[in-house]
């Protein structure tokens, strides 16, 4: 892989930046995460060499200066929101957090459940925390927001939520996802401080939009494609051009609350707002880290075209509207790319076309799929009586890894049929062919006694990070195998087969 990010060189930037910020404020700094603390999947795709847990290096790296809150909204809580990458509710993935984060040796000073009226599902969740240990603070829905000041800046308002008891100068305040709540608590905690005679202060720590990129970057564009659902839209910050003279970018929300989150500050601090823009809010080295543009640009133009495979998948889904779908595509026709510009696109589409001439299938239908090697060889497979794409394509690139042969079975006959039979005579599955995760099951079976397949098997590891289409909607079957593989796969926006259910 060609590397474009420096992981090092970002986090002493942004560490330097961060406590800089600190002690601008004195006693106490509330830094809003924006993002996804860990595993941040995206900023490794549009930037190769950044480590998707480069934020948790980051804030070990300030481990004595930090404590961590942590946000999630009772509604999220309530209509189990999903967190697609990981296929786990925000709940969940909440605890996951926790539990992550404690494995790098930070801890969670608290849980605020926000905007909480008594949902029965986010009551269970204080619930499960509390009896763990977790200190969870319920905070309901700021009165008076975001129109009426008077009332947010009040008893009444801010002055309702409960204090978060914190230790350490800077308290990094994060969530699962967008719309936790993560501003309000941290302006609420900036409120009771300021009431307190403490001094403190707010900042925003953001990776995308990058402020220091063009506002028509590959970067920047990837991002409006990753939140084409949210309907978020890259802007020149205009409160920065006037205040500065100087062109920044970044996006339409963060700008549209500026004037209220301004007059906000002033009336809690009876003082003028330190920020006149922004950007100026944020603490964002990432910019800095980028050492090959060339290479980030390519990356993120893959990005943008990924994005738009996964939209158009989810309107056939009805998980998504169709502006979602549009704007991506507007966004590619600027840059001028096609889905097809994705090399394995049309490998996979290919390999379909050539089992339906060869009447190959099942049922009728054939699919196709490819994966790009490390050394850019594409590998192909299609679907069988025993074997579904995504298996046989899988199957197919570990033995290229391995150097075995294509003729030489990695499962005896015998295991296969032994599934197949299983899967319908006894289970009385209508579809009987293996999905991944049942191969790599046989796999493993299979390793235990014959060393090729074992060889075959250790490969595996290698398709980490390598991309990866099918020319069907993955099945559930197939998306948890992908994922733990660690392939980045897309998917035409076409069903398996007929059926309306399974």
């Amino acid at each position: 892989m060609k590397i474009g990010f420096d992981n090092d060189k970002y986090i002493r930037e942004q560490a330097a930046g961060i406590l800089e910020r600190q002690r601008k404020f004195g006693s106490k700094l509330y830094l809003e995460f924006g993002g996804k603390l860990m595993f941040d999947m995206h900023a490794a795709r549009v930037l190769p060499g950044y480590d998707p847990n480069v934020k948790l290096r980051l804030l070990r790296h300030l481990k004595d200066h930090v404590d961590i809150v942590l946000c999630i909204f009772a509604g999220d809580i309530e209509r189990k929101k999903m967190r697609a990458d990981f296929g786990i509710s925000y709940d969940a993935d909440a605890m996951k957090l926790i539990d992550d984060l404690r494995s790098w040796d930070l801890n969670v000073r608290a849980v605020v459940i926000t905007r909480f009226e008594g949902q029965p599902a986010a009551i269970q969740f204080r619930d499960k925390l509390q009896r763990r240990g977790v200190r969870v603070y319920c905070h309901r829905p700021t009165r008076g927001y975001p129109t009426d000041v008077d009332t947010i800046v009040s008893e009444e308002g801010y002055g309702a939520a409960e204090y978060v008891e914190t230790e350490r100068p800077i308290v990094v305040v994060t969530g699962p996802g967008p719309g936790s709540g993560k501003l309000a608590t941290c302006l609420a905690m900036l409120y009771h401080d300021c009431r307190a005679g403490r001094k403190a202060g707010y900042a925003k720590f953001e990776t995308f939009p990058i402020w220091n990129l063009p506002l028509k970057h590959p970067v920047n564009i990837a991002y409006e494609a990753a939140t084409a659902d949210l309907r978020d839209v890259n802007m020149i910050d205009p409160f920065h051009l006037e205040a500065y003279r100087e062109t920044t970018t970044n996006y339409n929300r963060d700008v549209a609350a500026f004037p209220l989150l301004r007059a906000i500050w002033e009336r809690i601090t009876n003082e003028p707002c330190p920020y006149r823009s922004p950007t100026d809010m944020g603490v964002n080295r990432c910019g800095f880290g980028i050492i090959d543009d060339e290479v980030v640009r390519e990356a993120s133009c893959q990005e943008i075209i990924r994005r738009h495979f996964r939209a158009k998948t989810e309107y056939v889904l009805g998980s998504s509207d169709e502006e979602s779908v549009s704007r991506i595509e507007m966004l590619m026709k600027d840059l001028g790319l096609r889905d097809e510009d994705r090399p394995v696109v049309i490998p996979a589409r290919d390999a379909a076309e050539q089992a339906a001439k060869a009447g190959k299938g099942v049922n009728g239908f054939c699919t196709g799929a490819a994966i790009q090697l490390p050394d850019g060889t594409i590998v192909t497979g299609r679907n069988s009586q025993t074997m579904n794409a995504a298996s046989a394509v899988v199957l197919n690139a570990i033995k290229r890894l391995a150097g075995i042969p294509d003729k030489l079975h990695l499962l005896p006959p015998e295991l296969i049929a032994d599934i197949v039979s299983l899967k319908r005579d006894a289970l009385g599955e209508k579809t009987t062919s293996l999905n991944l995760g049942e191969l790599l099951v046989a796999l493993a079976i299979s390793a235990s006694a014959n060393p090729v397949a074992k060889a075959a098997m250790e490969c595996l590891k290698d398709l980490r990070d390598q991309e990866m289409h099918i020319t069907h909607i993955v099945a559930p079957g197939d998306a948890s195998g992908l994922r733990r593989i660690g392939l980045r796969p897309t998917s035409d926006p076409k069903f398996r087969n007929a059926a309306l259910f399974g």
